[in-house]
C-alpha cells in the first residue's frame, strides 16, 4: 500500500512539473522518456527525431514529416534546417513552435489546410535564416504576418488571398520568386515597391483588373494570365527594362486597351496576349523571339507589325509565332513575310 501511495505521488510531482513547462517542452520531455542512446539504434536515426517524422543519418539536418496525416507541427530539434510537412493536415500553427530551431532555412507546408486565424503573428518571425516558405495550397485568406527579411523564395498560390496589404512584404529585399497565383485578389496597390532583388512574380487567376504598379526594377518573369486586366499603361514596360518574360493569356484585353508603341521595347523576349479580344495584332520590336497570339480575333496579317522596313537586312528575330484560332489563314501572309521573319522555327495560323 505505502508503495503504491508512493507511485500516485510521484506521479502528481511529475504531473505537476509538466505542468510548469510549455505544451511543447512537455511533449520533447515525453518523447525522451523512450528514447534509447544513439548508440542502440541499429538504423543510425537522429535520437531527437520526433515519433512521427524521419531524420535520416545521411541527411542530418533534414525532417521529413511528409504524407503522415498530421494535425500539428512536431517538436523541431535545434539542428534541424530543412522541415517538410507537406501533404498533411495541419490547420494551424501557433507561436513558438519554430523557436527552438531558429537555424532554419526551408518550411514546406503546401497542401495542408492551413487557416489564417489559426496562425500566430509571429510564427516565422524568429526564422532569421529562413530562404523558402511554402504555403501554397491551403486556405489562407491573407499573408502571414512577420515574415522573416531572408526569404528568397514564397510560395503562397492555391488559397483565398483577396487582398495585399501595403506593408505585407515590408523589407523583404532578399525575395526573388513570388508566387500568388490562384487567389481572389483584386488589387495589389504598392505591396511590392521595396522587393529590389524580386525577379519572378506570378499572380495568374486572380481577379485583377489592371497592370500591377510599382514593380521592382529587377523584375525578370511577369505572369498576369487569367485575370480581367482590360488595358496596359504605355510607359508600363519601358518603366520596366529588365522585363523579358510577360505573359497576359486569358484577360480581357482589346486593341482600344494596348497603346501603340507600348511592344516596341528591344528587351522583351516572350510575349503571350493569347485567348484576349485582339482584332489586329499589335506592334513588335524586332528583338521579340516568340508571340503568342492565338485565340484572338484577329482578322488580317499586318507585316509591320513586325517589321517597319522589309528588305534584307531589317528583319525580326521571331522564331515562334501563333496566330491559330484566330480569323485569318496561310493565304493571309504575304509572301514578303520570308524576309521579314526569316528566322521564325514555327508560324501557327
Amino acid at each position: 500500500m505505502r508503495a503504491a501511495v508512493l507511485l500516485v505521488v510521484a506521479c502528481l510531482l511529475d504531473l505537476g512539473s509538466a505542468q510548469r513547462f510549455s505544451q511543447l517542452q512537455w511533449l520533447a520531455q515525453l518523447r525522451s522518456r523512450w528514447r534509447q542512446p544513439q548508440a542502440q539504434w541499429a538504423d543510425g536515426r537522429d535520437p531527437d527525431c520526433p515519433l512521427e517524422c524521419d531524420c535520416p543519418a545521411k541527411f542530418p539536418t533534414a525532417m521529413y514529416c511528409h504524407g503522415r496525416n498530421l494535425h500539428h507541427v512536431p517538436y523541431v530539434p535545434s539542428h534541424i534546417k530543412y522541415v517538410y510537412l507537406q501533404r498533411n493536415e495541419i490547420t494551424g500553427i501557433q507561436d513558438g513552435v519554430f523557436d527552438n530551431a531558429t537555424n532554419l532555412v526551408w518550411v514546406v507546408l503546401f497542401q495542408n489546410r492551413l487557416n489564417s486565424n489559426k496562425i500566430g503573428n509571429n510564427v516565422f518571425s524568429k526564422l532569421g535564416h529562413l530562404e523558402r516558405l511554402y504555403l501554397d495550397h491551403n486556405e489562407l485568406t491573407r499573408v502571414p504576418a512577420n515574415l522573416p527579411k531572408s526569404l528568397t523564395d514564397l510560395r503562397l498560390g492555391h488559397n483565398q488571398i483577396s487582398k495585399i496589404q501595403a506593408e505585407t512584404f515590408k523589407g523583404m529585399t532578399e525575395l526573388a520568386k513570388l508566387q500568388l497565383h490562384t487567389n481572389l485578389i483584386e488589387d495589389v496597390g504598392g505591396a511590392f515597391k521595396g522587393l529590389k532583388s524580386l525577379a519572378i512574380l506570378d499572380i495568374r487567376r486572380n481577379n485583377l483588373r489592371k497592370m500591377p504598379e510599382n514593380l521592382p526594377e529587377r523584375l525578370h518573369q511577369l505572369y498576369l494570365g487569367s485575370n480581367k486586366i482590360e488595358s496596359i499603361p504605355s510607359d508600363f514596360l519601358s518603366m520596366h527594362p529588365k522585363l523579358q518574360f510577360l505573359r497576359l493569356p486569358s484577360n480581357m484585353l482589346t486593341d482600344k486597351g494596348i497603346p501603340s508603341n507600348v511592344f516596341n521595347v528591344s528587351t522583351l523576349v516572350e510575349l503571350d496576349l493569347s485567348h484576349n479580344r485582339l482584332e489586329k495584332i499589335p506592334m513588335f520590336n524586332r528583338d521579340l523571339e516568340n508571340l503568342y497570339l492565338q485565340a484572338n480575333h484577329i482578322k488580317e496579317f499586318s507585316l509591320s507589325s513586325f517589321c517597319s522596313v522589309v528588305d534584307m537586312t531589317n528583319y525580326s528575330k521571331l522564331r515562334v509565332l501563333r496566330l491559330d484560332a484566330n480569323k485569318i489563314s496561310a493565304r493571309d501572309i504575304p509572301a514578303e513575310a520570308v524576309y521579314c521573319l526569316r528566322l521564325a522555327a514555327s508560324i501557327n495560323v
